[in-house]
């Protein structure tokens, strides 16, 4: 399976941009238990790659829970173990309040736009 086939129109993963060095994730809707196993194969693919860096587009995400935050805090740790780096960005206010309630933010990359420079 091509990892163009993991998105879905009626799932979380609405795009993947993969390039060479960098791969830029479209999520949407809610990221919950019901939708973040779909979401974690995707990382899950991304990191076996060990792609350098992965972008983490949350703008069309208005909420998300325990289970979407561990299926990222688990693809964080996949892409340090290979010096990689995984940028969340565009969260909206509910969403990034959870990660500072979490105390997640400074764990994570978190930027208003995609820039990996």
């Amino acid at each position: 399976m091509s990892i163009h086939d993991m998105t879905n129109e009626t799932g979380p993963v609405q795009n993947i941009d993969l390039q060479t060095d960098q791969a830029v994730i479209k999520l949407l809707n809610d990221i919950d238990l019901y939708r973040s196993p779909d979401v974690r194969v995707v990382l899950l693919e991304l990191t076996t790659q060990k792609v350098p860096v992965i972008g983490v587009d949350l703008t069309g995400v208005p909420y998300m829970d325990s289970s979407g935050l561990a299926t990222l805090v688990e693809a964080l740790q996949r892409v340090k173990k290979y010096n990689g780096k995984l940028v969340l960005f565009g969260l909206q206010h509910r969403v990034r309040s959870i990660f500072e309630i979490a105390r997640l933010t400074d764990l994570f990359t978190i930027q208003q736009a995609f820039d990996h420079e």
